[in-house]
């Protein structure tokens, strides 16, 4: 579908929330960028684009997005909870990482707007708190239980959590991918697969990326 003008929806998460002022890492973040102005879509056409904004990462799937010509024309909706929930959007993407044969891009994304900036940073410590809980609850079942469940968006439409078991670790190349009984849909696409009991590199990168004629799902390959 290269070069075709056609919709389609994804999945992903949201990750490494920053907030920026001039430039410089602010509430507790480190390091500083070259750049000392906001550059969202509103700031890139202002005569007194914004010093403070938030950047953060977003991992998703190569064949949701698959480079900067298609991240350019993507919008993504967040917090799409509920059919109701109002509609939060962010429109101006980079690709920061692409690997076609492993299926993972991680995307680069960036806001002005304070509230919304605000609520992410909030969310994503409370979601680093709960994941550190989670892992020391499920630390001695995770073997014989395998839990998995992903948290997804099936044809574009409002958040579902689907819950089943890990089955397989394949190797691919020195690295791995997994198969799993959880569902799945078009759409769900780059969404985070969460093992419960896990939490080392492999394990907390990993993202759906499709499925097998053996009727199981899989994901796309770990960085190890």
């Amino acid at each position: 579908m290269s070069e075709r003008r056609t919709l389609r929806t994804g999945s992903g998460r949201v990750k490494y929330v920053n907030k920026f002022q001039d430039g410089v890492t602010q509430d507790g973040g480190y390091g500083r960028t070259a750049y000392t102005k906001c550059w969202c879509r509103k700031c890139e056409g202002s005569n007194s684009p914004s010093k403070v904004w938030w950047e953060f990462d977003v991992h998703t799937a190569t064949q949701v997005v698959f480079d900067d010509i298609e991240a350019n024309h993507t919008t993504l909706r967040l917090f799409y909870d509920r059919d109701d929930s109002q509609v939060d959007s962010v429109d101006k993407v980079s690709v920061d990482f692409v690997n076609i044969k492993y299926d993972l891009c991680r995307l680069k994304c960036v806001t002005c707007d304070k509230t919304l900036g605000n609520k992410l940073m909030e969310m994503y410590k409370h979601f680093k708190n709960v994941w550190e809980k989670v892992y020391k609850k499920y630390f001695d079942s995770r073997s014989p239980h395998k839990l998995t469940f992903i948290v997804s968006h099936p044809h574009g439409c409002s958040k579902q959590v689907n819950v089943g078991q890990w089955k397989d670790r394949l190797e691919v190349g020195g690295r791995s991918k997994f198969t799993y009984t959880t569902c799945t849909c078009p759409g769900s696409s780059g969404a985070q697969v969460y093992c419960l009991g896990y939490s080392d590199l492999i394990w907390s990168h990993l993202v759906h990326s499709g499925s097998l004629k053996s009727g199981l799902n899989c994901s796309a390959v770990g960085p190890a």
